[in-house]
């Protein structure tokens, strides 16, 4: 399938350096290797080499979901992909399932839960930030462009510390400050057997969530992802210097009704 007008495209520089446009008719993109025209991508075939005016070539490519999230406008910290895939199958997130997060942040989480649940699913998001809000659904839009195999997506903004939220849902995902003072609506809203899973950066919110499962909730367990790169060039095999490390705790439960 090649490229068209208004279609999300990572351009790749031969040092592996990424860059995130959409391309349009009559459009340009600017860097230091010259501007390149979107016409010049437009109607190429993906991983084709197009060439700016100064002569320099870049890789054409559909962005992945990971690199999207990697590159896409912010407001509020993303979770990263080395999350979201352990996040999806501790949730066990599933085709067809009814969805509730807060909050939204910038989308990325909202993005890979969509996709998850797919078109017979539900994402019920909400955010009490409008700013958060606005950029989150304008990134899921970008990137979903429409597509009809992903979830339907009920944004909203919302407290869910205050508000009284009336959903009915299969599964449950935080990235909140303080997930504890959300499980009210949480008993509302999950059914029995469903499981809540809530992402925090640090040990006190970890200690203070559990404490507030010990009622109601049962198989209660918390743990994190590391991930480590490696660098393969010729002999030369050996980890990377850098790695991405903690960036969160999950904290997964299920639900009972005799709690």
């Amino acid at each position: 399938m090649t490229f068209a007008s208004g279609d999300l495209v990572l351009l790749v520089d031969r040092r592996g350096r990424r860059y995130l446009i959409t391309v349009e008719e009559g459009g340009v993109f600017h860097s230091h290797h010259g501007p390149l025209d979107h016409d010049a991508v437009i109607g190429q075939q993906e991983s084709a080499l197009v060439e700016t005016t100064m002569g320099r070539k870049f890789r054409a490519f559909r962005p992945t979901l990971a690199e999207f999230v990697l590159k896409m406008p912010r407001g509020a910290q993303v979770i990263y992909p080395k999350d979201l895939g352990p996040i999806l199958i501790e949730g066990d997130i599933f085709p067809g399932a009814r969805v509730l997060e807060a909050g939204t942040g910038s989308g990325s989480l909202t993005l890979a839960l969509l996709r998850a649940v797919g078109p017979k699913g539900s994402v019920h998001t909400f955010d009490v930030r409008e700013d958060f809000h606005r950029k989150a659904v304008k990134n899921i839009e970008r990137y979903t462009n429409n597509d009809p195999n992903y979830g339907s997506l009920d944004a909203r903004l919302g407290d869910l510390y205050e508000d009284t939220i009336e959903v009915e849902v299969d599964r449950v995902v935080f990235d909140l400050t303080e997930p504890w003072r959300a499980l009210h609506n949480v008993e509302r809203c999950l059914r029995p057997g469903g499981i809540l899973l809530s992402y925090v950066p640090t040990v006190p919110q970890v200690q203070n969530l559990v404490g507030a499962l010990e009622r109601g909730w049962n198989m209660v367990r918390s743990f994190e992802t590391m991930q480590r790169g490696w660098t393969v060039e010729g002999l030369s095999v050996r980890p990377d210097h850098r790695m991405v490390a903690h960036t969160g705790f999950l904290v997964v439960a299920r639900r009972v009704i005799d709690g």
